[in-house]
């Protein structure tokens, strides 16, 4: 038996619909140009003889189930073996949900299972949404990142531990860096009752800063609280109906809610504790996170996050329905305070680290039974939601192992997925050279053009001059891209005999080694 309990009970005794989303479709991955051969060769090495009851929705696509085989094993071998109750998650790819499925029981007791449906508390995920909720309104010029919190807010009232320094400003709570203390003035996460909006202002003149403003990266609820009144400020509009009406509205995210009403509620999973020595768990009570909602108390479900995740996967989306334009979600997604290790940093709203060489943008999130996270990789279109309904739910080991194995099967880059549009790309191969004797060769790699340039010394590694072209719509005309590439075009000219006479390289060029021969005694 499972004992549900409220959290101030034990106190501390717990020793151990826009245009690219609308209709949002579900495909497999196969349907996207992966290598079946790759994956009959993944059955063959991981398949196990584990049998297991998986609860499914019903069916997002043709054969997704065929295709993904070897990831539910893992997902659900992963599960047992931790003895989590219920896990769901779900994969996008460039606008489409390829993946959506549920593990394990959502209520253990009632045998009810997780489903990609089931509601989940999102908990500090919702921070995310209240930077897209401050970066729209920026872009409505309501706002600047750089205003000083006081200006929309001239109760904050808190004590400055550094008097000369710069004011908190709307940036510094995006980034987490307003050297704000972590919470408000109460033990909200030790008993679970939290306090209103009201409580928190009556306690902030008793709390200090922590850090200057700017000077050291601070994780804070409470400045994530203030960025949420600082919606509800401008906007003219609470901070849950801003959200609803603005995000998850346009999104069709019609199973998720920053308080939640009883139709959600019922559909929630139970939220477990961990394993305690006895291997019991304790089932949690819900309860609503009142004034720091901003920074925590979002429910939703896997097929709604797919959504969100999807929409900010589209950087490259510029139309006027969009949630946010694509320049903004770009500024939202790169680095804006680096951490010491230099091992990832804050965007706005979201953290930012390096792998597969890519950036890997997400945040996760733990309230009382249930831990989510999100990753997405906005280069690649790619994105993974994980929710569990324990707190030893480990979303984020579920998440990168997810991205560890579907990554590799989609291809690197939008550009490198089109067919090169020319037929012959040995026409452009040579060896090139300017007046001053830079040189630079032009060859066929792997089907793709590149060039590649050198000077003295050469680069340390082979690879690291390599600079991939694209084919635009003009003849003859590529453009830079791949890791080494700026964008910028390059232009082959040729001559009468159909012979490359010149290659511009932007407006600089380059021409045949006889045209530029070096120097004689």
């Amino acid at each position: 038996m499972v004992d549900r309990v409220h959290l101030h009970q034990i106190k501390g005794e717990r020793t151990c619909r826009d245009k690219y989303l609308e209709p949002l479709k579900f495909t497999s991955l196969s349907q996207r140009g992966l290598s079946m051969t790759r994956l009959i060769l993944s059955l063959i090495l991981f398949a196990t003889s584990t049998t297991f009851a998986m609860s499914k929705a019903e069916p997002l696509a043709e054969d997704w189930s065929d295709n993904l085989q070897v990831l539910e094993t893992w997902l659900e071998a992963q599960r047992s073996y931790r003895g989590i109750p219920g896990l769901a998650v779900g994969i996008v790819h460039d606008g489409e949900v390829v993946y959506a499925q549920g593990f394990g029981h959502a209520d253990q007791e009632r045998v009810i299972p997780a489903t990609p449906e089931t509601v989940f508390r999102i908990a500090s995920i919702t921070k995310t949404f209240t930077a897209t909720a401050i970066l729209q309104l920026r872009d409505a010029g309501k706002l600047r990142l750089d205003d000083p919190i006081t200006m929309h807010l001239p109760w904050f009232n808190i004590q400055n531990t550094f008097p000369d320094a710069p004011p908190i400003t709307i940036l510094n709570l995006l980034t987490h860096t307003s050297g704000l203390p972590r919470e408000a003035a109460y033990p909200y996460w030790t008993t679970h009752e939290f306090p209103t909006i009201e409580e928190i202002k009556s306690k902030l003149p008793q709390q200090q800063t922590i850090y200057e403003p700017g000077t050291e990266i601070k994780y804070s609820n409470l400045g994530v609280t203030l960025a949420g009144e600082i919606v509800a400020a401008v906007s003219g509009m609470p901070y849950g109906e801003y959200v609803e009406t603005h995000i998850l509205a346009p999104l069709g995210m019609t199973s998720t809610s920053v308080h939640p009403e009883q139709a959600l509620l019922d559909r929630m999973t139970v939220p477990y504790s961990q394993r305690l020595p006895d291997d019991r768990r304790v089932a949690w009570e819900h309860a609503d996170t009142e004034g720091i909602a901003p920074a925590a108390n979002i429910v939703s479900t896997v097929e709604d996050m797919c959504r969100y995740v999807a929409m900010h996967c589209n950087e490259q989306y510029q139309g006027n329905d969009a949630v946010l334009k694509g320049s903004t979600l770009r500024e939202m997604h790169r680095v804006h305070f680096l951490d010491d290790s230099w091992s990832g940093g804050w965007g706005l709203g979201f953290y930012v680290r390096p792998r597969y060489g890519e950036n890997v943008v997400g945040h996760d999130g733990w309230v009382a039974g249930n831990r989510t996270r999100i990753f997405f990789i906005p280069d690649r279109k790619v994105g993974v939601v994980v929710m569990t309904n324990a707190d030893d739910g480990v979303p984020t080991s579920f998440a990168w192992g997810i991205l560890d194995y579907v990554l590799p099967l989609i291809p690197a880059s939008s550009e490198a997925a089109e067919p090169t549009a020319v037929a012959n790309l040995d026409q452009y191969a040579g060896h090139y050279r300017d007046p001053f004797w830079w040189n630079m060769d032009v060859m066929v790699l792997d089907g793709q053009l590149v060039k590649l340039e050198y000077g003295y010394p050469p680069e340390d590694s082979p690879a690291s001059g390599i600079v991939k072209l694209f084919p635009t719509s003009e003849e003859h005309v590529f453009r830079m891209s791949g890791p080494n590439g700026n964008g910028e075009t390059v232009r082959f000219v040729f001559d009468d005999r159909g012979q490359v006479a010149r290659v511009y390289v932007g407006d600089n060029f380059y021409g045949r080694p006889e045209d530029y021969p070096y120097p004689k005694d």
